[in-house]
């Protein structure tokens, strides 16, 4: 017998508060800001044999795809999973993000022993033992130059008692030990507060009512996103994008993203396989961050509120092909940077295809890349302490919707908001660093009948030491395309200026030598427009002028308004630098 709909809802919702709970205890438990300030992490609920069920306040990229193949691996290993195992897995090759994002997995057992459920926590690491003192190593030809640890469902408990040597391993590969262990126990300890609470559930309701929650679970999803779908029109559209040229790749990358929109079948099929083979650095996505790009720019494309769960995913199918860029690739090749830069334009390029099929649905390109305001920080603190962490400073790249301006705090299309931005203050007290500014930059965001988020600028420099940032960069040659009229957003850019205020161009990608009393100036993307601009309400446009987004002559200029003065004693331009 199946539940009743009233039933499902209040057992989904419990299902719902365990992952919330799960993640309030790693934010708070954690020691790095990566994952205690900015909170790159995310928790969820599967079934035994992989089925998605709650995914609470989860990333996207972490888990729209691949979460499936990495509960399912726990079936499969040599020695059979029992209660008070404990595993650690990131390989990119067998359904994880990217190497740098640990998982650790708890089986949960019935009261007659039987696998029912698999607790995932997903946490992005400061250091995960690369060649580079980056997790983002974008210079990487293949997996051995990347360095990265790799733990191919490596049992780390067994009956509830730690297995030390993966523990001393990680300390002799990983920069700043102290920090990962940290991390690791606190990621670990969520992990088992998760199986504690199903346990407790299932004593309250029984084992039976849960097996028949995951089942509702699944078929709820499969009826909400086909009716979701079913709303969209039929057609195809592809979409050409490009990330900018890296060292490693003068000419950059061409991607060809196509749509098909199926709604008499309740289908949405994205086809990545017309795309280059792998190249020779850390950009290329792994099987399942393509297919979480893919998923993610459907899902934002829709107009429709959706819960991602093993029903609704099934929805989207993504074509892909083996040792492709965007597709699947093989070992060694590295996909460092596969959480982010290409993930970023698959998505965008979408919602792009979907918005080319009919107005009010599908979005805007977002603000791409990973530029110095999250870049990767590291070197030794005045006082001799070594030090490696993700910085997450302002950021915005939120692309315009249908009926929506740009998300000022997306953060990337890929975190769809649920990353934070750090607190200066602590990043200051941490680290030997300090941030001399944080602002929007005006007409950055690209015009349109909803506008795209305004662009940010970020300075920052060492303070008393030399550091090393890491960043790769993106949207400087393509900057955030718009959609059906609307116009680009800004291009991101980024210099460093010497102690005497003289700037010199910063590199696109790599990890760069920043010396006491240098600062890094860098501008973010700003967000594609959605319709034509002529069309946005005068009363919007004269808001933003107030605000400071739209300088007055844009106003005219770009909207069509007529004269407008911005009020007095504001500061509407942002000091120009750079070429």
């Amino acid at each position: 017998m199946s539940l009743d709909g009233a039933r499902l809802a209040i057992l989904a919702s419990r299902l719902d508060a365990i992952t919330r709970r799960m993640t309030v205890t790693l934010l708070r438990s954690a020691r790095s800001t990566i994952i205690n300030a900015a909170r790159d992490f995310s928790c969820c609920l599967l079934t035994a044999d992989g089925r998605l069920l709650a995914v609470g306040e989860s990333l996207p990229i972490h888990v729209l795809a691949g979460t499936d193949e990495v509960a399912r691996g726990l079936l499969e290993l040599d020695e059979p999973v029992a209660r008070g195992d404990a595993f650690l897995h990131n390989s990119p090759y067998h359904g994880n993000s990217h190497a740098a994002d640990h998982c650790i997995l708890v089986p949960v057992f019935d009261d007659a022993g039987s696998h029912q459920f698999t607790v995932l926590v997903k946490a992005h690491q400061a250091d995960c033992g690369n060649s580079q003192p980056t997790t983002y190593f974008a210079g990487a030809r293949d997996v051995y130059e990347e360095g990265a640890l790799i733990f191919p469902w490596v049992r780390v408990q067994h009956e509830y008692r730690m297995r030390e040597d993966v523990l001393r391993m990680c300390a002799m590969r990983i920069r700043v030990p102290e920090q990962w262990h940290g991390d690791f126990t606190a990621a670990l300890g969520t992990a088992r507060i998760g199986e504690r609470l199903v346990a407790e559930l299932a004593a309250d309701v029984g084992w039976d009512e849960l097996s028949k929650l995951a089942d509702g679970i699944v078929a709820h999803g499969r009826r909400s996103m086909r009716a979701a779908i079913a709303a969209l029109p039929a057609g195809s559209a592809s979409i050409r994008t490009r990330h900018d040229a890296i060292p490693e790749l003068p000419e950059g990358i061409e991607l060809n993203v196509g749509v098909e929109l199926l709604p008499q079948e309740g289908r949405v099929v994205v086809d990545l396989r017309d795309n280059p083979d792998c190249v020779p650095c850390g950009l290329n996505l792994t099987a399942a961050t393509a297919r979480a790009a893919a998923t993610l720019g459907v899902f934002n494309g829709l107009g429709a509120e959706v819960a991602p769960n093993a029903g609704s995913l099934a929805c989207v199918e993504v074509l892909l092909r083996r040792g492709c860029v965007v597709g699947i690739p093989e070992h060694p090749t590295s996909c460092s940077v596969a959480t982010s830069n290409l993930t970023q334009r698959v998505a965008s390029a979408v919602s792009c295809a979907m918005a080319d099929l009919a107005d009010g649905i599908g979005l805007a390109e977002a603000g791409t890349g990973l530029p110095p305001a999250v870049a990767v920080a590291s070197g030794t603190s005045p006082e001799g302490t070594p030090f490696v962490n993700q910085l997450s400073l302002a950021l915005t790249g939120g692309p315009a919707a249908p009926h929506a301006d740009g998300w000022l705090t997306l953060a990337g299309v890929e975190t769809a908001g649920m990353c934070r931005l750090d607190s200066v203050e602590v990043d200051e007290l941490r680290y030997p660093l300090r941030v001399d500014q944080q602002r929007l930059i005006p007409d950055s965001g690209g015009a349109g009948r909803t506008r795209g988020a305004a662009a940010a600028r970020v300075e920052l420099g060492p303070v008393g030491c030399d550091v090393e940032l890491a960043w790769t960069s993106d949207g400087t040659d393509a900057p955030a395309r718009g959609a059906r009229g609307g116009a680009p957003g800004s291009r991101a850019r980024q210099v460093v200026v010497d102690a005497t205020g003289a700037e010199r161009p910063a590199g696109i990608s790599g990890v760069f030598a920043i010396r006491d009393g240098e600062r890094v100036l860098a501008d973010s993307c700003g967000g594609g427009g959605y319709g034509d601009p002529g069309e946005r309400a005068r009363e919007e446009v004269r808001r933003d002028v107030a605000e400071g987004l739209v300088s007055a002559a844009a106003a005219v200029e770009a909207y069509g308004l007529e004269a407008v003065s911005a009020p007095a004693g504001l500061a509407v331009a942002a000091r120009p630098f750079g070429p």
